[in-house]
């Protein structure tokens, strides 16, 4: 007779526990989630004018004492589930940017909208993959570098060639640079946004500190890894009147000034780095690949498509920096820890760079040893103006008056909540995992099958 495997056992274990149902529904509440978080505690909501009790919940009455909830991760190499609605809310949100809704007016469609991809700039040459069947780097009597290293590349990489993205000689590579440009890719794009108003304030022969009082300037952006470890920047950038997304931009406001605006303020853009004694000083700028495309309007037939867009951006903010070869998800704690990592040579390289500079007076601000898993960049994956759409919060309080409904008591103006909770833990055994799994797996089978019949009953190809 075959032994039990202790996952077997842990699964057994879960099925005979008195409450186990009640178990699942959680789960299944959490979507499955991968890492749950344990929360004990309870919630009383009451009438402050009459003292009737409106509605009381403990977790006393829940397995293990216990009410599990989503971790929220939005990267899909640590949780799928929590991953995906966050892939979803993040459709909605720049979705709403671009067409309307979500207390966003739908005369933003017609607002000059581009979508835009700002590159990092070369650091070294790297092996590159091309669709026409080019070769790499086909130089002819290149020689070597002074690292013995040969100069060129003759063959012609797949895109799952491993080599695709690493440099053709690692002591040739600038670092320190690739580094220092993650660090302050956030201000880099700060000072483009400020240079994009001021070419468009020029243009239109208004003051600079008048633009505001003309027209407003919105955006929302997602950092992606490319396979040379460095950060693109996608952004959605939208021109709109005074009053933001309510009022429609002035006359000269138009598409094709935007696009010159900001291909005046990527050019022009620059952060200078502190000067160090181990890297020198570096000026850091875009790169020089620079796409920038109108996004189709509700009665034009040319650009980009908005749900093609909101799709887009959604995709990438769930990438971590696993999903793309680059490095790790979980923070690097020690110098060890770098070598340990199962990544590249040039992303280790990158590792090492970020935790030597972090140790360094001159960039102690940047705090680089704290992100040498991203390889130095700090900022968030997805950022947006204020003003551009709805925000996450408001994303998931309708999800969650949706999925409980809004209880209709009556008692709106009159009640008083009061809530204790505690964090316990985090996480499934190895049964609870596989369980776990399961429903995640069987819920996004359900959402399929309903998407198909959507379709369908509209007369769409799935």
């Amino acid at each position: 007779m075959r032994r039990l495997s202790p996952t077997d056992q842990d699964v057994i274990r879960l099925a005979q526990h008195p409450k186990f149902s009640r178990w699942v529904e959680q789960v299944t509440a959490t979507g499955g989630c991968a890492h749950p978080v344990h929360l004990t505690g309870h919630t009383t909501t009451w009438d402050t004018a009459t003292g009737e009790v409106l509605h009381h919940y403990n977790t006393r009455d829940e397995p293990g004492e216990r009410l599990l909830v989503r971790c929220r991760n939005r990267r899909s190499s640590v949780c799928p589930p929590c991953s995906r609605l966050h892939a979803g809310d993040t459709f909605h949100l720049v979705h709403a940017g671009l067409t309307g809704g979500k207390t966003v007016p739908a005369q933003v469609r017609n607002h000059p909208r581009l979508f835009l991809t700002l590159t990092a700039p070369s650091f070294g040459p790297v092996h590159r993959t091309t669709t026409d069947g080019q070769r790499c780097h086909p130089r002819r009597n290149a020689g070597r570098c002074e690292h013995g290293h040969p100069q060129s590349c003759p063959a012609v990489h797949a895109p799952e060639d491993p080599r695709v993205g690493q440099p053709l000689c690692l002591g040739c590579y600038d670092y320190p640079g690739h580094v220092l440009w993650h660090a302050h890719t956030g201000l880099l794009w700060d000072r483009f946004t400020r240079a994009t108003r001021r070419h468009l304030a020029t243009a239109a022969g208004l003051p600079q500190t008048r633009f505001r009082d003309h027209a407003r300037l919105s955006f929302a952006k997602v950092a992606e890894y490319q396979r040379r470890a460095a950060v693109h920047v996608h952004a959605v950038v939208r021109l709109d009147g005074p009053d933001r997304p309510a009022d429609a931009p002035p006359p000269w406001g138009t598409t094709d000034l935007l696009t010159t605006a900001i291909r005046e303020a990527a050019r022009s853009t620059v952060v200078r780095t502190p000067y160090s004694p181990a890297a020198g000083e570096h000026h850091l700028r875009w790169g020089a690949q620079l796409d920038a495309r109108p996004l189709r309007a509700l009665d034009d037939h040319h650009g980009l498509a908005d749900d093609a867009v909101a799709a887009y951006v959604a995709k990438y903010v769930t990438k971590g920096a696993a999903d793309t070869t680059v490095g790790t998800d979980h923070p690097i704690k020690t110098r060890a820890e770098i070598e340990a990592t199962p990544a590249s040579p040039h992303v280790r390289a990158l590792m090492r760079t970020c935790w030597h500079l972090g140790g360094l007076p001159e960039y102690a601000p940047l705090r680089l040893r704290p992100w040498t898993h991203t390889l130095g960049y700090r900022g968030h994956i997805l950022t947006k103006s204020r003003t551009y759409s709805t925000t996450y919060t408001a994303l998931r309080a309708q999800r969650t008056e949706h999925q409980l409904g809004t209880p209709a008591t009556g008692h709106a103006d009159t009640a008083t909540t009061d809530a204790y909770w505690r964090y316990t833990g985090s996480g499934h055994t190895p049964g609870a995992a596989l369980v776990a799994t399961g429903i995640a797996e069987e819920l996004a089978r359900n959402r399929e099958i309903a998407r198909e019949a959507r379709f369908y009953a509209r007369g769409e190809p799935v």
